[in-house]
């Protein structure tokens, strides 16, 4: 089995900070790190090599900086990372950088044929959820979102289920390989880089791909030029300054506290007061057989 999990370098949004003039977001000084969505992915990933003795392969776009990412997934117990780099890249949206990270994984394909792609959910920075679907569009895999964990894989079958978290339940479901799976967060727990993995990642002679490397030569779809997204202005919401405000009703009683805080909103909040009236008229005036759940049986 050879599983190919795509990482993602970001800033740590714990420390971001907006400019105050711009509107852009700072990235001078902020450190730098594995997007904490992709650790649940890498997880699952080494949790099947280890149950199937298989092989997996970390892929990430992105500066040569995020060489230090795909040195801490080595450290984790990956076996290869590829960096694909290039200034072609730079302003890459969501849609051009599925472009280039499935073109990645098809090079990579021919050398070693790939099973599994996994992906974090989301990124940190972007929050889309897009790139994972993305690549699995362009590969023509099956996809599988929201993924809670993964029940089973027959290589033999060449199936896999998997427990996915849906509105109202969970669905349990069915898929042919190959396929990309995004995990949700919480799904498992990172295990801890060993000594050994750690003097590995450091000596890793890591693979760096530009993007003829990569099997991309149309670069009208990478980069700013295959993006079509604009951004108008980044921004961080405004604190509210507004003090709590304390209200004194007559008793604690619930009748004379619904009373209070109604009088209370009819002030403050008229136009709002008159919608909920005015839904409590038209409820008033329904007649009880189009309500059968509120209906006497």
């Amino acid at each position: 089995m050879h599983i190919v999990v795509c990482i993602k370098q970001v800033p740590d949004s714990a420390q971001i900070r907006v400019h105050p003039v711009t509107n852009t977001i700072m990235r001078q000084g902020v450190p730098a790190i594995v997007n904490p969505y992709d650790l649940f992915s890498l997880e699952e990933a080494l949790r099947l090599k280890d149950l199937h003795r298989g092989r997996v392969t970390v892929l990430s776009m992105g500066p040569p900086q995020a060489e230090a990412a795909l040195r801490k997934c080595i450290s984790y117990g990956a076996d290869d990372a590829i960096l694909v780099t290039d200034r072609a890249f730079a302003g890459a949206d969501t849609l051009a950088t599925s472009f280039a990270l499935a073109a990645a994984i098809r090079r990579i394909d021919r050398d070693m044929k790939v099973d599994m792609v996994f992906a974090g959910k989301q990124t940190i920075d972007g929050d889309t959820a897009q790139v994972g679907p993305g690549i699995a569009k362009r590969l023509g895999m099956q996809l599988l979102t929201y993924v809670a964990t993964v029940e089973a894989v027959d290589l033999e079958q060449r199936t896999i289920l998997a427990q996915r978290r849906a509105e109202g339940g969970v669905q349990l479901l069915t898929t042919g390989l190959p396929c990309l799976v995004t995990m949700l967060e919480g799904s498992n727990e990172m295990r801890f880089a060993t000594m050994d993995n750690m003097f590995r990642a450091a000596r890793y002679p890591l693979k760096v791909w530009n993007r003829e490397a990569a099997g991309i030569e149309d670069i009208s779809k990478i980069g700013l030029k295959g993006s079509p997204t604009l951004v108008s202005r980044v921004f961080a919401p405004q604190p509210n300054t507004t003090p709590a405000e304390m209200i004194e009703t007559e008793s604690g009683e619930a009748r004379d506290i619904v009373i209070t805080l109604l009088g209370k909103m009819n002030t403050q909040h008229p136009k709002l007061c008159t919608g909920i009236a005015r839904k409590a008229a038209i409820s008033a005036m329904t007649p009880m057989s189009s309500h059968p759940e509120r209906g006497v049986p």
